[in-house]
């Protein structure tokens, strides 16, 4: 379950939208090819101007080394990044072949272990812990010129796996709270403030509701989840397991009495979503992805992170996008060198993460640019929404719990009770782990 839902929030970018669910979007097959052509006036095209490591890509020791960088995007980003990276081959002895791929999971999973995949990839942070057991990844701590002190917490924390660098990071997501300014008049601090609107504006027999959201999966519910103490999964502990725990039900059960009322009678995305879209909702908690669409309706609307409940906190997943050490960079070859570079130089470039936010919405995890007080209001918001959280486990044992989850999500918006159905989502984890 995890990797199709990674997969999709991952493609849908910020070119998605809610007829995109179906499937991905903007992600072309281009295999092998380089793609590092293309005008160098991009974010990368000031050069290391926003490089906080401290290292001089024009001055490393070592021969010239050529990396093969893969990451899967949308229409919209592709050709940012083809700048990017012909601004970093333009300033470094080094040379970046990029390559835009679809299927990432697939293609990596066959061509890492065969010898023949990229130095580098880029992707969720959720992944880590399958890849780095089965070996498609290796940590590089001890070798790296960047400090993780430079990037958010969040991000920080969501680079590593079991005492493992896998990689560094540069861009954030999560849900936040997203309102209607034809509806609401100003942002609300509290879910009492939220309920005070809904209920005003809810009717349902006139195709008016208070909020759209994807009830049904476990992503876009965890802030309520993890609002009064409880857990998904948490393998520091040692009870990993916290979908049946009373703090994890008591969460459920308030998003169960607090939201559905005010819903369309179906959890799934594309209801939820579009009722928003559509204007016929003063508020939705979803992703940046989701923000093209509200775009081209013509929505007036402003992104704020999300309220708070009676006696809890929200606490949303986030991911954290990576660009990833592969396997081959285990070896100190000249194309390591080039594949680090270019990372370190990527991922402390101001420039880039704020043109990313400019253009894309992009969310930076860079702290000079995520709290820096420039970024874009919508995509502020989102950041603030990322602060609140903490990142999705990225334990492959995770990959059994969301799907039982969700189930659990639609019997509890559906009616049933929340917490015999948490209590069977559980019995079901438990026996799948065995």
């Amino acid at each position: 379950m995890t990797m199709d839902r990674r997969t999709l929030l991952k493609n849908l970018g910020v070119a998605g939208g809610i007829g995109a669910l179906a499937g991905c979007v903007g992600v072309q097959e281009q295999g092998e090819t380089d793609s590092s052509g293309g005008d160098s006036n991009g974010g990368g095209s000031s050069g290391g101007s926003g490089n906080e490591s401290g290292s001089d890509s024009t001055e490393s020791s070592g021969p010239a080394g050529t990396a093969k960088a893969w990451y899967a995007l949308s229409d919209t980003e592709l050709p940012t990044r083809e700048e990017n990276i012909e601004a970093f081959n333009n300033e470094s002895k080094h040379t970046i072949e990029g390559a835009d791929i679809s299927d990432m999971r697939k293609k990596t999973t066959s061509a890492i272990p065969a010898g023949q995949g990229p130095k580098t990839f880029e992707w969720a942070h959720d992944l880590a812990g399958d890849y780095l057991d089965r070996g498609f990844i290796v940590g590089r701590g001890d070798s790296l010129n960047v400090n993780l002190d430079q990037f958010t917490g969040t991000a920080a924390e969501a680079a590593q796996f079991d005492g493992n660098v896998v990689g560094l990071p540069h861009t954030a997501e999560t849900v936040a709270l997203v309102y209607n300014t034809d509806i609401v008049d100003e942002a609300p601090e509290t879910v009492a403030d939220m309920q005070s609107v809904m209920d005003e504006f809810h009717d349902p027999g006139n195709n008016k509701y208070g909020m759209g959201m994807p009830f049904a999966d476990p992503y876009f519910l965890s802030a309520w989840a993890h609002a009064f103490g409880g857990y998904y999964f948490d393998s520091s502990k040692e009870d990993m397991l916290g979908v049946d725990n009373q703090e994890t039900i008591r969460g459920i059960q308030f998003a169960v009495d607090n939201f559905v009322p005010y819903m369309p009678n179906d959890p799934a995305y594309e209801p939820q979503a579009s009722a928003f879209a559509e204007g016929n909702a003063a508020f939705a908690i979803n992703g940046p992805w989701y923000l093209n669409t509200l775009n081209e309706k013509g929505v007036n609307y402003e992104v704020v992170k999300l309220p708070k409940p009676e006696g809890g906190e929200p606490r949303p997943y986030t991911g954290i996008t990576l660009w990833y050490f592969s396997k081959s960079m285990e070896n100190d070859d000249a194309g390591t060198a080039a594949a680090q570079e270019f990372i370190e130089w990527y991922v402390t470039n101001e420039d880039i993460q704020q043109q990313a936010a400019e253009e894309t919405g992009s969310i930076p995890v860079l702290k000079s640019v995520a709290e820096g007080g420039d970024l874009p209001a919508n995509v502020q918001g989102f950041s603030n929404a990322v602060a609140q959280g903490y990142p999705m486990p990225a334990d492959p044992m995770m990959n059994q719990v969301w799907d039982p989850v969700k189930a659990a999500l639609t019997k509890g918006f559906n009616g049933q009770s929340v917490e015999q159905a948490m209590k069977t989502a559980a019995e079901e984890i438990r026996s799948n782990w065995e």
